[in-house]
């Protein structure tokens, strides 16, 4: 029997933004649809508003009401919204706001009914999308209430092919990483980010790199004690449950000697320690993730991106690439799940007379045997 492709939920975020400009010029590509059945969550009227203004080739698009609608071969698109959603390019509107939250909204209960399988979301604006059903800094925290509640928790990765960047604290004001700093923070998130790393990457046995918090990783306790009273330990606790982690180094001599290539994953203590970094490395085909949920969910690492909206001029490899690695890591996922669903149990032997038994999975039984 043939598989089923992978069905793609994809939500549009901002239409004043760049949203609809990179997802069109992805699916300009016809083959890009013969990977997987891609449904957009969003608005077919301003969809073609922005083909139109941008003067892009052109997509069939298939309107349908329902995702289980969804024919393959071809980009489909459910209408989310007002049909008299106005778009104003460049500009934040409570209207565009409302959009993207529908659209979001939408999407996300599909996915919690398996409708789709994957989700990939455009850009939003953090501001206009607030409700009284969004009120979070972003994505991640949202999804996570949506889909955390049997999970260790959501964790930010921002990857490409040659780095892959997690965070401790995410979107709150720098005056607060500090106090929210703990030990039980950071060996949730090496736990979470090492997990990912084996089941959603394929790596047997990752290797991740911790910053410091401080300059200089403290200088021995004379720029700040993070290091030695809460970094260092987190760090030998994780190593109990079998997390291999490395550190905590300075941030600026970490990225300044090219030390991200030697690890599978890095460990970041706040927001622009670890995204700076890795947007100056891989802003055009980077891509954000939420790991740690019992979902897969991928966007391109830029934003909005008012500054260049509506003047076809943004590049669509990111989104592209959001798109290729929600495919990988759900095949990856079904893999890991299929390898490790029956482990081996422990078997024994009792040698007779003495009554010992030996545990023949373990080194000093085979040498014994």
């Amino acid at each position: 029997m043939e598989e089923q492709l992978i069905r793609v939920g994809i939500t549009h975020g901002d239409i004043n933004g760049i949203g609809y400009e990179v997802i069109l010029k992805t699916f300009t590509d016809s083959r890009v649809a013969e990977l997987c059945t891609p449904i957009i969550y969003g608005s077919s009227k301003v969809a073609a508003y922005h083909r139109k203004s941008l003067e892009l080739p052109q997509v069939n698009m298939n309107i349908i009401s329902r995702a289980e609608e969804a024919g393959a071969n071809r980009v489909n698109i459910i209408n989310c919204t007002d049909d008299e959603l106005k778009v104003e390019l460049s500009k934040s509107t409570p209207a565009a706001g409302e959009a993207a939250f529908q659209a979001l909204q939408a999407a996300v209960n599909d996915l919690k009914r398996g409708a789709i399988d994957v989700l990939v979301t455009a850009p939003i604006n953090k501001n206009t999308i607030q409700n009284e059903q969004f009120s979070f800094p972003g994505h991640t925290e949202y999804l996570e209430k949506e889909f955390g509640e049997n999970s260790p928790g959501a964790l930010m990765i921002l990857m490409n092919e040659e780095i892959r960047v997690a965070l401790v604290t995410g979107h709150i004001p720098v005056s607060q990483v500090s106090s929210s700093i703990t030990v039980e923070g950071i060996v949730n998130k090496l736990t979470i980010f090492n997990q990912a790393l084996i089941q959603d990457f394929n790596i047997v046995k990752p290797r991740i790199a911790v910053l410091s918090l401080n300059p200089h990783a403290g200088d021995g306790g004379l720029l700040g004690d993070e290091e030695q009273t809460i970094i260092i330990p987190a760090m030998q606790e994780a190593e109990k449950n079998g997390v291999m982690s490395f550190g905590p180094y300075p941030a600026d001599g970490f990225f300044g000697a090219g030390m991200y290539d030697k690890f599978d994953g890095i460990l970041a203590m706040y927001h622009d320690q670890g995204l700076i970094p890795f947007k100056t490395i891989a802003m055009e085909d980077g891509v954000n993730y939420t790991a740690g949920l019992s979902i897969v969910r991928t966007s391109p690492a830029h934003g909005t991106a008012y500054d260049i909206a509506g003047q076809n001029i943004a590049s669509e490899d990111s989104f592209r690439h959001a798109l290729y690695k929600s495919l990988d890591i759900y095949r990856n996922r079904k893999i890991y799940k299929t390898a490790t669903a029956y482990p081996l149990r422990k078997q024994y032997f009792d040698r007779g007379g003495d009554n010992e038994k030996l545990d023949l999975t373990s080194d000093e039984s085979a040498e014994t045997l």
